[in-house]
Order: structure tokens, then C-alpha cells, then sequence
């Protein structure tokens, strides 16, 4: 897997962006709580990646303590606008509050969801093919 170099690290009081590429990925590593009070960060974020023209992203929910609906807003816009392009939103989640939240949501359907970083990397097993 190719790991180029880091981009800056956004951060705020309950949240971390960490921004790196995967294999021709901008990858976001999120650390934190996703809810009303960060979400417009990681909206802005994922927006400036789009308005650069990258359409392919990952978002990497590994690290999130907490999940609302505004953090799930945040996605669900980025992934209409990456899908306007052709590209997608792939998230990676593992086992726990965040993935049955996916899971309860339909969220499944509307993402491709994967365990490892290394999945989303190279489109591979995703949660919902388990």
C-alpha cells in the first residue's frame, strides 16, 4: 500500500483530522466526537477536498467516540457531492456504537463500509459482504 505524506492535522478541542493519501486516496483520519459542534469541520474539510477535484475519499471513523446526526449530515453531503462527480465516500468502521449506528441508519446501503483501511484502500471486503 502507498502511504504518501501527511497534510495538515485540522484540530479542535473534541476532534482530530488527520489528512494523508492511500493509494491515490485523500484519506481523512478522524479522532474524536462527530457531532454539532465539530461536524463544520469535517464538512469544510471534505468540501475543500472536493473543490480541489478530489472525488474519492475515505473517511476513517476507527477513532470516533461519539457519532450525531449532524456528523452524519457532514458525510452523507460529501458523499452526494463526490457522487456528482463520479467518485464515492467509502468509510471504514470497525465493530461497535459507530458501525451499528450505520448499520441501524441504512447507512450501509448508502456507503461502502469497510473494516480496514486497507479494504477501503483497494475496494475490498466490505462490512456489509460479512
Amino acid at each position: 500500500m502507498n502511504f504518501n505524506g501527511s497534510a495538515p492535522q485540522h484540530n479542535l478541542e473534541d476532534l482530530s483530522i488527520h489528512v494523508h493519501t492511500v493509494d491515490g486516496i485523500q484519506v481523512f483520519e478522524i479522532t474524536g466526537s462527530l457531532d454539532i459542534a465539530t461536524s463544520p469541520a469535517v464538512r469544510a474539510a471534505l468540501v475543500s477536498a472536493s473543490e480541489r477535484g478530489d472525488h474519492r475519499l475515505i473517511v476513517d471513523l476507527t477513532r470516533i467516540e461519539f457519532l450525531d446526526s449532524t456528523g452524519l449530515g457532514a458525510l452523507i453531503g460529501a458523499q452526494r457531492r463526490a457522487k456528482e462527480f463520479g467518485g464515492e465516500v467509502r468509510i471504514v468502521a470497525k465493530e461497535g456504537q459507530i458501525l451499528r449506528l450505520l448499520r441501524i441508519t441504512g447507512l450501509l446501503k448508502v456507503f461502502a463500509v469497510y473494516g480496514k483501511l486497507e479494504d477501503a484502500a483497494k475496494d475490498g471486503q466490505r462490512v456489509g459482504d460479512l
